[in-house]
């Protein structure tokens, strides 16, 4: 089997949903029959590596900088003689060997005077490691139209991520929040940035405050680019409405799950995604979900939630209150998101992309 050089730096530091999705990644890899020999390896001088994992001993920004401008030096070397590199998270650094990059949402290419510094690098360097033929991956059909569009590579590859199922919380676990036990909430999971589409959200919530005033909103993610709107949205709410808001910040895994196992619904109302795993996470727990028809959404969701356009509050508010009134459409979305969710696993993933690195290595010249 091919040995493979797969960059787990998204598996250090404060988890994302990309690094969610590597960690599942590489667990499933593991465990295909004829599995690839893995060569786990991370762009940092002083991040804890666990034991095999392997270290190009510069900071991840100057690597940026110079892998933007240049396609050297090959870093074959320090990482064994791979047969294939797969850069996990946007960035793959240069090699004599076949690339593969990980690319899952293109807001960054698309606004980039909404991004920090280090992602502006990060995609220049993505634009430099497509040029020079690095195939991409991409894990919805919405993503590969934008990756085509944007940077015209040789080859996408489409291969959708699995389910995380969210283990129930225990018989005696206490709310998270306190004020929230035995309360009625809507949820809204994700980083507190522009793409999330909060204050559309919270617009709605002034409509579906209005039809039924003992409902809370919950809005869980941590801190993001978004905060300036996001008061100007709380700020014209009105105070009984407001009072009904909880923003909880970064949350726990077991917070996270009391969340979803509690939740009435998910909101999801975001701008764009090159997947969504709070779709999937909250389909499994038994969660109804109204989301965008933005990015990816429609692809993962499929007709087990409601879809409305990620601009309109009154559609927002408008569908998450007919989830909200109708038992009998509850009961159908819980059934339809379980069957959705259990669709999406990462055996299959795990074994498309080994497919993928087998077939890159043998087009190799």
């Amino acid at each position: 089997m091919p040995v493979v050089a797969i960059d787990v730096g998204p598996l250090h530091g404060q988890r994302t949903g990309v690094g969610t999705a590597v960690e599942y990644t590489v667990d499933a890899l593991r465990a295909i029959g004829n599995p690839p020999e893995l060569i786990p390896y991370v762009v940092s001088f002083r991040a804890e590596l666990a034991a095999g994992v392997r270290r190009l001993s510069l900071p991840a920004s100057l690597a940026h900088r110079w892998w933007s401008h240049a396609s050297r030096p090959h870093v074959d070397g320090a990482l064994g003689h791979p047969d294939l590199i797969h850069g996990t998270n946007y960035v793959v650094p240069p090699s004599k060997c076949p690339r593969l990059v990980s690319i899952y949402d293109c807001w960054f290419l698309q606004h980039p005077d909404g991004v920090h510094g280090d992602v502006a690098r990060a995609a220049n360097v993505l634009r430099r490691n497509v040029a020079d033929g690095a195939v991409v991956h991409v894990s919805s059909q919405a993503t590969a139209h934008q990756v085509v569009e944007l940077l015209a590579p040789r080859r996408v590859e489409v291969i959708a991520l699995g389910t995380v199922a969210v283990d129930p919380p225990s018989a005696n676990q206490r709310a998270p929040i306190p004020h929230l036990a035995g309360k009625r909430f809507i949820l809204s999971l994700g980083t507190l940035e522009q793409r999330k589409n909060v204050p559309t959200l919270i617009r709605a919530f002034a409509d579906i405050h209005g039809h039924d005033p003992d409902i809370d909103l919950v809005i869980a993610g941590s801190e993001g680019n978004d905060a300036a709107a996001i008061v100007e949205a709380m700020a014209v709410l009105g105070n009984d409405a407001a009072s009904k808001v909880s923003f909880t910040g970064r949350i726990t895994e077991s917070a996270k799950s009391w969340l979803l196992h509690h939740a009435l619904v998910l909101a999801y109302p975001s701008l764009d995604e090159g997947f969504g795993f709070p779709i999937l996470e909250a389909m499994h727990a038994g969660v109804p979900v109204v989301a965008s028809t933005a990015g990816s959404i429609p692809e993962v969701a499929g007709d087990a939630a409601v879809l409305v356009d990620p601009a309109d509050a009154g559609a927002l508010a408008a569908a998450i209150i007919s989830v909200l009134d109708d038992p009998d459409a509850r009961q159908r979305m819980i059934v339809a998101g379980k069957v959705r969710a259990d669709q999406f696993d990462w055996h299959t993933t795990a074994t498309r992309l080994s497919a993928l690195y087998e077939s890159m290595i043998e087009e190799t010249p």
